[in-house]
Parts: structure tokens; sequence; C-alpha cells
């Protein structure tokens, strides 16, 4: 019988993150169903040019400002996460014209990868790292921050690709 797969129980002060997470999984999704429904690329590239100003960079400075700072800089998950970070923000800001199939399934890989490893080792190393008071500072940080992409005068991508017509 497999094993079914329980969600992971976030505290409520990384919980913004997470839903966050949720979101840039659906990007990922909505790139590999672009893909599968042959979506020209031009427009893959202009969601993913969108989503990165919208949603993964500010998301990234939140984590960067916010969590890294608590954790030692050598440590090897500080370092995964500057290096996964890093090079998703080069791969977004390198599609071009010449971009193919390939270029979007790799960024979508590596993002859906990248919040896998936030979610399951982070995450749950900060939860067991910080003390409450800690987290709620991060809470605090994290609701005085608000990504621009929770503002209701924020752009709004409205071309569903991802759905099979």
């Amino acid at each position: 019988m497999a094993q079914e797969i329980q969600p992971i129980k976030r505290s409520k002060q990384l919980a913004p993150l997470s839903r966050e997470h949720h979101d840039g999984l659906l990007f990922a999704w909505k790139i590999k169903q672009g893909l599968e429904n042959k979506t020209p690329l031009e427009k893959l590239r202009r969601y993913s040019l969108w989503y990165w100003q919208q949603h993964i960079k500010p998301h990234f400075c939140q984590e960067e400002k916010i969590l890294m700072p608590y954790m030692p800089a050598d440590h090897p998950m500080a370092k995964q996460l500057k290096e996964e970070h890093e090079h998703i923000r080069e791969l977004v800001l390198s599609l071009d014209a010449e971009a193919d199939k390939r270029d979007f399934v790799i960024l979508a890989d590596l993002v859906n990868k990248h919040i896998r490893f936030e979610e399951r080792e982070l995450f749950v190393y900060l939860e067991e790292l910080l003390t409450t008071e800690q987290l709620n500072k991060v809470y605090q940080e994290l609701e005085q921050h608000p990504l621009t992409c929770n503002d209701p005068k924020s752009p709004v991508w409205d071309e569903e690709f991802w759905i099979k017509k």
C-alpha cells in the first residue's frame, strides 16, 4: 500500500512564506502546462518575467533579509538558499527570444526543487533553531514588509495559457 504524503505542519510565523511557496509551485505547474498546451514561448517568457517581478523577486528579498540573519553565514542550508536564489534569478533574467522549451522545463523544475528544499529542510531547521520569540520577530517583519503581489493595485496576469482549450 502506498504511503500517503501528509502536508507539512508549518509554524504560524513561517506560514506566510509557505503560502507564497504554494503560489510558486503553481507557477512551475503553469509553465509545464503551458508547454504541454503548446503555448508560444514568447508568452511563457513574458509570464515568467512578470512572475519574477511580482512574486519571486520580492519573496527572495524577504527570505534573504529576514531569515538569513538568523543562520550562520557558512551553514550549508544558508549557502544552498543563496545559490538556488541566484540560479533562479539568472535563469529567469536570461530568458530571451532565443529561449527554448528546455529553458522553461529547467526553470519550472528548479523552482519546484527549491521550494521543496525550503519547506522540507530549511523551514524545519529554522523552526527547531529559533526560539518562539525569534519566530515571532520573523513574523512581525514579514507583516511589516508584505509582498507587492498581495497589493490589490498590483498588475494581474489574466492570460490563462495553462488551461487546455
